[in-house]
């Protein structure tokens, strides 16, 4: 019987979050608390890349993540982008986070509709004249760069944040079920509760990355996000929720 969950990302702001319909649906309790935090990179560890922001026509966002140390770094460099710049990321979702930053328009922000590579590199192929900068976090991997090799478009990746561990609760075993969404929240699970299978916490996660490393670990997965019939991570928790009731 699953009572209690953590679930490791920070508290949603709004009450409407579907977290909390299920919580008080399955009469489950429900902690939020971070494994991870980021941190952005210092002006100096930006310059030793030897990138020069001006020179790239085009930016491409994966997360607003991406978005929020991309600007900041330019702040701290005091680089003001063009207004002829372009702007493609993976989603609308993310997108429209850039509006903190600059005016937003249809002609020089481009996204993929459905979240996929494909589609967004189908959009750059459009715009192969663009020299275009990658802005992403240490340690990123995606197939993005190997596609973008295939059809000679002009690119360039820089780290500009860090993913590290986080302070951890002090005990894991009052938990049920433990969700994760980063492989270095998965590593750092381990790392601070190397016996938590033996007091029975069962695993779940969002993402494909995180999924694969933890099957990488050998660790069982109690639900994972997003499938084919679950694509939200509270469809996923519902459903194993209802299975688990019944």
């Amino acid at each position: 019987m699953i009572k209690k969950i953590l679930i490791s990302q920070p508290q949603p702001s709004s009450e409407k979050s579907p977290y909390f319909d299920l919580a008080k649906r399955y009469d489950v309790e429900l902690t939020f608390h971070s494994f991870v935090k980021v941190e952005g990179v210092s002006a100096k560890e930006f310059r030793s890349q030897k990138v020069h922001i001006p020179e790239f026509s085009a930016i491409i966002f994966n997360s607003r993540h991406a978005i929020d140390h991309f600007f900041n770094l330019c702040k701290e460099l005091r680089i003001t982008m063009p207004d002829e710049t372009k702007y493609f990321g993976i989603s609308e979702k993310v997108m429209l986070y850039i509006q903190k930053y600059v005016q937003y328009r249809k002609r020089k922000v481009f996204f993929s509709e459905t979240g996929n590579w494909d589609e967004l590199v189908t959009l750059m192929q459009k715009h192969n004249t663009e020299r275009y900068l990658i802005p992403q976090g240490e340690n990123t991997t995606h197939d993005l760069t190997q596609k973008l090799d295939s059809l000679g478009l002009d690119y360039k990746t820089c780290v500009i944040y860090r993913t590290i561990s986080n302070k951890m609760p002090k005990s894991i075993k009052e938990f049920d079920l433990a969700i994760l969404f980063t492989p270095i929240g998965v590593d750092t699970l381990v790392k601070t509760y190397p016996d938590f299978q033996k007091e029975g916490v069962k695993l779940g996660c969002f993402g494909h990355s995180t999924a694969q490393h933890i099957k990488d670990l050998g660790l069982p997965l109690a639900l994972e996000a997003p499938t084919a019939s679950t694509p939200s991570l509270s469809s996923a928790l519902e459903k194993y929720l209802q299975q688990n009731k019944a």
